[in-house]
């Protein structure tokens, strides 16, 4: 089985993510009922995940997966930027990131949940097979 990589993070922000977990937002917890406790096709989310200098909403290693929960305060120009500089960042690491407004995850959680589905799809369809590995 290959070794797990590290993805460092910045231990100061551990406590802070844990306020965040204690104080979701109702948007949040909705979308955790989704996928805790490995719901969506056996995979293990975590929630408020410090990964470098910062904190995804939901986080999962397996896919190299973050997904951002994003409220009004992501429409203006300066919170829009640093989320572009976190997206650019998760990349690097080889995170994929999926973003979704508040709205979209209160009023069309099926779509959410779908476009989720469809990335698993698709990473599954090009990750290779770890028994078929070195073939």
């Amino acid at each position: 089985m290959p070794k797990r990589k590290i993805i460092p993070y910045n231990p100061k922000l551990k406590e802070y993510a844990r306020q965040l977990r204690n104080n979701s937002t109702e948007t949040e917890i909705f979308l955790w009922l989704k996928l805790k406790g490995k719901q969506m096709y056996g995979y293990d989310f975590h929630r408020q995940k410090p990964i470098d200098n910062f904190i995804l909403d939901f986080f999962c290693y397996e896919l190299m997966l973050g997904i951002e929960v994003d409220g009004y305060s992501h429409e203006f120009l300066e919170v829009y930027s640093k989320d572009c500089i976190k997206e650019k960042r998760m990349n690097e690491f080889g995170i994929a990131i999926l973003r979704f407004s508040d709205e979209q995850v209160l009023k069309d959680m099926e779509n959410v949940l779908r476009a989720i589905e469809f990335y698993i799809y698709e990473y599954k369809k090009h990750t290779p097979n770890p028994s078929q590995e070195g073939n």
